[in-house]
């Protein structure tokens, strides 16, 4: 059997499996390996992961024991239970004000953020078809774009727009083409946050060429110094947009793969018809464990307080070794510019800058290129406990002493 000649050129088709570039967080995980080896005895300070470290909140891990054992929770769930919409309706409210939500129309769950970006251009992309997506950010729903012969129109993510893409580079003739805007604020990996003139504007921009705005918030409970903020507190936001939320960074549930599309509601109906026919839902006893915490502003303000008071201590230590470096508006993430060397050595791109972190420091941290070299520190390290997240950052600041970097 030939199979190599049966694979889809979107995977590469005859040549797949056979590229020999390596993705850079595979490039992490071997430089990780390798110092492990070569210094056993030297702790890994791992500030590239990009998951919660802690639990979900105990309220909801103990309405999952029982919703597990009660036989109305068995068998498929489909679009999703009803207790769950209404929930996330209450969510959207007590967060960011938005009361007009109809959960019957306007809210569909979903099995995490992920899946419901690869969904969504199957219900919009044809052949030729333009979707904008930003970098640095997250790839899937341009890969997808792509997959189905979609042209992908990428806006730099640039410290001199404040991490905003600039709408007004983009050419009215592609604009015009375009059917979708992917766009993610609080955003991962800069840490800004979405602000009322910038959803205004884009807002605009979606209603004069009819393209529909997909917000990923899959951070939005997650802001700093600021109001949380929805586009559909803005006027004409709903009608332009789709919202989607996610369980997994509010409440630590990112193994649990739960969240929901909000907004327009013929668009929320052509993306429940989609994932009608690609999944048969998200267990009933994860839905209903959801429902005891999403709208609970106590449980989320705990986790929000513990991702700044890290995030407050990273930086303090990061300007301490020349980073440019402040609080971000979201997120658990520090963006930076990455040093230019260190001692005789020079960085020549942010994946030089992060290897030479992990080979001679074992301080693992993600590069980012696509816009200007910036390296990504996330507040989500591991540590035994609270109590010892000051000797992880201790650690850090005598190790970059040591580093010598230059900027």
């Amino acid at each position: 059997m030939d199979l190599q000649s049966l694979f889809a050129e979107r995977i590469g088709g005859r040549k797949f499996g056979e590229a020999t570039e390596i993705y850079k967080f595979e490039k992490i995980k071997r430089a990780k390996q390798a110092a492990r080896k070569a210094r056993p005895d030297v702790e890994i300070l791992d500030f590239g992961v990009g998951e919660p470290d802690r639990m979900a909140p105990e309220a909801v891990r103990e309405t999952l024991k029982r919703a597990v054992d009660d036989p109305a929770n068995r068998g498929y769930a489909d679009n999703g239970i009803r207790e769950f919409r209404v929930a996330a309706t209450t969510y959207m409210k007590n967060f960011f004000g938005v009361t007009d939500l109809d959960p019957d129309t306007e809210i569909n769950h979903c099995i995490g953020a992920k899946p419901a970006l690869a969904m969504l251009p199957l219900c919009f992309v044809n052949p030729g078809d333009v979707a904008l997506t930003t970098v640095p950010g997250y790839p899937v729903l341009a890969t997808h774009t792509g997959y189905l012969g979609g042209e992908v129109i990428k806006l730099p993510l640039l410290k001199e727009n404040g991490f905003f893409p600039d709408l007004s580079s983009i050419d009215p003739s592609v604009a015009d083409r375009a059917k979708l805007f992917y766009v993610n604020y609080p955003n991962n990996p800069t840490g800004t946050a979405p602000t009322e003139s910038f959803y205004d504007e884009l807002i605009a921009f979606a209603g004069k060429h009819n393209i529909l705005v997909v917000q990923d918030a899959a951070y939005a409970t997650l802001t700093y110094g600021r109001d949380r903020l929805s586009i559909f507190n803005r006027p004409g936001g709903k009608d332009v947009a789709l919202e989607i939320h996610s369980m997994s960074k509010s409440y630590n549930m990112t193994g649990w793969r739960l969240g929901f599309v909000a907004g327009q509601s013929r668009a929320v109906q052509a993306f429940a018809e989609m994932k009608d026919n690609i999944d048969s839902g998200q267990f009933r006893a994860i839905q209903v464990a959801a429902c005891a915490g999403i709208a609970d502003l106590a449980l989320s303000e705990a986790i929000r307080t513990h991702y700044r008071t890290r995030l407050e201590r990273l930086v303090a230590c990061l300007k301490q070794h020349g980073f440019d470096v402040s609080m971000p508006g979201g997120t658990f993430y520090l963006y930076v510019p990455a040093p230019k060397g260190a001692g005789n050595q020079a960085f020549h791109s942010a994946e030089d800058a992060s290897q030479y972190l992990i080979r001679e420091c074992s301080v693992s941290t993600v590069p980012w290129d696509d816009a200007g070299a910036y390296l990504r520190f996330s507040a989500t390290f591991e540590s035994a406990g609270t109590e010892d997240d000051e000797r992880v950052i201790e650690e850090l600041d005598r190790r970059l002493k040591q580093a010598g970097l230059q900027f």
